[in-house]
């Protein structure tokens, strides 16, 4: 690891963990090196260091440093490399001194699991960058080039320890880093809410509510829960970060078609956020790559910054349906007594805007809005709406909270998230397409969350063989890999369970009883083996734009025509009877229309691959099987039907 340990709190990262096996580091003044450190006793020697008021590497105890370490002055002409320095940094049999600016060198190109700048001044650039590109002249005879490093990790205490292109490269390379103002995000959230904290506490002085000795006592009595909130929002957000590396790959070609809608829209300047231009993109997609995690880091900052400019620009925020958010940006003592100023605060808006934005994108992911006003024409309002209303009625959050809390490994918890997402998507294009517009959250809440939680529980009843299947299928893999087995079951269970929307509507309209509505539902999909081509549409090339909407238009014509099938058969049976008497009673009177879907629909499962033409005369068939009015049944002989 790299410095500037005094106090700094760019420095302090090294403070965390007492695991750390600290080989090397510099600042301006000092190189400190300690080629085979005990963790335990460097930890509480640096603990100490900070705890002094000035402290420099000077002062640390020489007696803790193993054999072959020491402390050097930067302006030595020469620094003695020893055996156990020389092996540390994996430097070459005849190295035996160095210059300060060569052991600096020697440092950051060492091969270790992690170099962490906590300093000012950038150490590293890419190979296409020279110095004056740099712009940082006072380090150009210690900076090295991004595709010589050899650590694994690089973590950012300090700003611009990188160039941006450096940064591209190391992780282009294998490395792993995010951005400089993701990894210090923490601390910015952090001023953002004491400043808020301290606003509201003044308005609430002023007003004579609270005494200036009081409000003193508060603000460090609070300190601690400030710090949960701060670290809440940082470790979803870094979570977001790795669901975003995981699908960097399949969704290059909607971060490409974001990245220019952002260039278009919100003026982004690729070249100065060094996101890649097109043709690079395209190269980078032709090569099975996509977006690095630093340039996936900014555009999920821009995305940020543009939804919440779009939420400051409506009345959504003013409205009820986020008046129980607001509060919790702040600790537990200040909303149990100053609740009404919370209300009043004169940056609520701002506030609450950062926050509805973060939980939309660190759950629904940094492309959840921008896809669905390509699929729907929706605004950053409607996105939010949908966003809202989906997540509380399939009550996401509690899933959500358990992949991210339960033990497994990351790949997995991802994989189990992404799964979540298939709903996510499918519910909040649902909620666009059938209610009225814009959505009322509330409504659209209290119409089917009751319904879809009092009907969740008997989906695999209702699905017993090919669900059962399909569950076990998707959840297998998972499960095999580390995933509880009742968690992952229940996650490929969600997409299975999205159908009850339909299913609500449908027992309203017919006034019916849901029960029976869902029984007959579920058994004709199994009927006409619906499912089996919405799995196929699942699994079509995402590809451009057109194949997107393509595709989600053969999955909406499935829905649509399971939905009208469900109604039709309603219409002509009876309650009492069963699914399975119902269907058969429909399809008695009904012969010649199925007759034709069915022939045509044998010949395509029987070929057994699907594409995209296949499946939309597939969804072509299962459309021409609903009546498109009276049955055919009651049309007298002799006349033209």
């Amino acid at each position: 690891g790299v410095g500037d340990m005094s106090g700094d709190v760019f420095g302090n990262g090294m403070l965390l963990s007492e695991h750390i096996r600290l080989v090397a580091a510099f600042d301006h003044r000092h190189i400190f090196l300690d080629p085979d450190p005990d963790a335990g006793r460097s930890f509480r020697e640096r603990g100490r260091l900070f705890a002094l008021p000035r402290s420099s590497w000077r002062d640390y105890d020489t007696s803790l440093i193993s054999t072959g370490g020491g402390v050097y002055d930067r302006t030595a002409k020469a620094i003695p490399i020893t055996p156990q320095v020389r092996q540390a940094l994996d430097l070459d049999p005849s190295v035996i001194t160095l210059s300060p600016p060569e052991l600096i060198r020697a440092i950051l190109l060492a091969p270790v699991d992690l170099l962490w700048n906590g300093g000012i001044g950038t150490y590293v650039k890419a190979s296409s960058e020279t110095h004056p590109d740099v712009g940082d002249k006072s380090n150009d005879a210690v900076r090295v080039d991004a595709n010589a490093l050899r650590v694994k990790v690089i973590g950012e205490g300090g700003n611009l320890g990188l160039t941006a292109l450096g940064r591209i490269e190391f992780c282009r390379n294998g490395g792993r880093m995010n951005t400089d103002a993701l990894d210090n995000s923490a601390g910015v959230d952090c001023s953002d809410h004491e400043v808020n904290i301290k606003v509201l506490l003044d308005g609430v002085v002023s007003g004579g509510d609270l005494v200036v000795d009081e409000r003193n006592a508060l603000l460090a009595a609070m300190t601690d829960e400030v710090s949960e909130l701060v670290l809440r929002d940082n470790i979803s957000q870094n979570v977001q970060m790795g669901l975003s590396r995981a699908e960097a790959v399949p969704l290059a070609v909607v971060h490409r078609r974001l990245i220019s809608e952002l260039e278009n829209r919100r003026g982004l300047n690729r070249r100065l956020e060094a996101l890649p231009t097109d043709a690079e993109l395209e190269r980078r997609i032709a090569d099975g790559q996509g977006l690095t995690s630093p340039e996936l880091a900014n555009l999920l900052a821009h995305v940020k910054l543009s939804l919440k400019a779009d939420l400051l620009a409506g009345d959504l925020l003013d409205s009820t349906a986020f008046e129980a958010v607001l509060p919790t940006y702040f600790p537990v003592p200040l909303r149990e007594r100053f609740g009404a100023a919370i209300g009043r605060h004169p940056l609520r808006r701002e506030i609450l805007a950062t926050m509805v934005v973060n939980d939309v994108v660190d759950y629904g992911g940094i492309t959840y809005a921008f896809r669905l006003s390509e699929e729907t024409g929706a605004t950053a309002e409607d996105a939010v709406r949908a966003f809202t209303a989906a997540v509380e009625i399939f009550d996401l959050r509690d899933l959500w909270q358990r992949i991210r809390t339960t033990p497994m490994p990351t790949a997995v918890r991802n994989e189990l998230e992404l799964e979540t997402k298939r709903t996510l998507d499918r519910a909040s294009r649902w909620l666009l397409a059938n209610r009225p517009q814009p959505l009322a959250i509330g409504a659209g809440i209290t119409r089917y969350r009751k319904g879809v939680q009092a009907l969740a529980d008997k989906v695999p009843s209702w699905r017993p063989g090919p669900l059962a299947d399909d569950v076990l299928q998707r959840s297998g893999g998972p499960i095999e890999r580390g995933a509880p087995r009742e968690l992952a079951e229940e996650v490929a269970l969600l997409v299975h369970r999205f159908p009850l929307l339909d299913v609500l509507d449908i027992a309203d309209i017919c006034e019916r009883d849901a029960d029976e509505v869902a029984a007959l539902y579920y058994a004709l999909d199994l009927h006409f083996e619906i499912q089996r081509l919405l799995t196929a549409v699942a699994g079509l090339d995402r590809g451009d734009r057109w194949r997107t909407l393509a595709r989600l238009a053969v999955r909406d014509d499935l829905y649509d025509s399971l939905r009208s099938l469900t109604v039709d058969v309603l219409a002509a049976t009876d309650p009492a009877e069963t699914p399975d008497e119902k269907i058969a009673y429909w399809e008695s009177t009904n012969r010649s229309r199925l007759a034709r879907a069915r022939a045509a629909l044998g010949e395509i499962y029987a070929v057994g691959t699907y594409d995209l033409a296949t499946l939309s005369v597939a969804a072509r068939q299962v459309r021409s099987m609903v009546s498109s009015g009276e049955s055919t049944a009651t049309v007298p002989t002799g006349t033209v039907s």
